[in-house]
């Protein structure tokens, strides 16, 4: 995935750095990890919708340093799968888990998700893919293979932030997918493709005001610490990373870019 802004290597090769951690602190309610627009709170709501309990098998797309796999199998009871292509995410994932002691009911594995996943039809009562379906340019096969996982009547649940919702100048779209492969969707596209690849849509649910609140902090308690991140980053990482948040906030507190949450079953 190219990117002009290293932000994932960055944040996973130094995930337990003081820095990383003190801006974690200030961003969230709670330090998972994470490096998205997600909070436990907000976590918590999705693994409700999501209607884990012991004994359910639950699959996170996309997972990243793994912190909301585990918290999802702590709070839920449910046994729990990450997937993600980043290795050092991977690698700071199983070592979460072993800390943890959750690698009885937690497991993490190097995967390209943007293909198709190397489990069984059925394996799966639920999937979670918090803010990285934008990642992935083959929506419609992607979303196939996830119906093919879950098991008959299993929900899907993911976030997209990155649905128009506004004009966009092309500078615009080049600072918002500066670190990456960002696939842009248009307003109803979401729910259309689910119908066609065989999901009932239950829920649909605005939660823009999530990434204008959390870009905003992320990016302040940044700058709190531009000197000790400036050393991990160096100077133009520093900047690029900043460049990107501002633009995150700007856009989605114009709501010109929108996040919406997608709960689905298999039919």
């Amino acid at each position: 995935m190219h990117s002009d802004v290293e932000l994932y290597d960055g944040h996973y090769g130094h995930i337990d750095a003081d820095p990383q951690i003190a801006v974690r602190r200030e961003t969230y309610d709670e330090d998972l990890g994470q490096s998205s627009w997600i909070t436990v709170a907000e976590a918590r709501e999705w693994f409700r919708l999501l209607e884990l309990k012991p004994g359910s098998r639950a699959l996170e797309v996309a997972c990243g340093a793994g912190g909301m796999t585990c918290r999802m199998a702590v709070e839920t009871g449910a046994t729990c799968t990450g997937v993600d292509i980043n290795t050092l995410g991977i690698e700071a994932a199983r070592a979460r888990a072993r800390d943890q002691k959750l690698t009885n009911i937690v497991s993490f594995e190097l995967i390209d998700a943007g293909q198709r996943l190397p489990f069984p039809d059925g394996s799966f009562d639920a999937i979670f893919c918090n803010d990285s379906i934008n990642h992935f340019p083959g929506r419609a096969d992607v979303l196939r293979d996830w119906h093919r996982l879950l098991k008959p009547g299993g929900r899907l649940l993911f976030t997209d932030p990155i649905v128009v919702t506004g004009q966009l100048t092309g500078d615009e779209m080049r600072d918002r997918s500066s670190i990456g492969y960002f696939l842009f969707t248009p307003l109803g596209h979401n729910e259309r493709i689910l119908a066609e690849c065989g999901f009932s849509v239950l829920e649909v649910r605005d939660v823009t005001e999530a990434v204008a609140t959390v870009s905003r902090k992320w990016r302040d308690a940044r700058a709190r610490h531009r000197d000790a991140l400036s050393a991990l980053e160096g100077p133009e990482g520093f900047d690029g990373v900043q460049r990107f948040l501002d633009s995150v906030r700007k856009l989605a507190g114009d709501r010109r870019l929108s996040r919406f949450m997608y709960l689905s079953s298999r039919t």
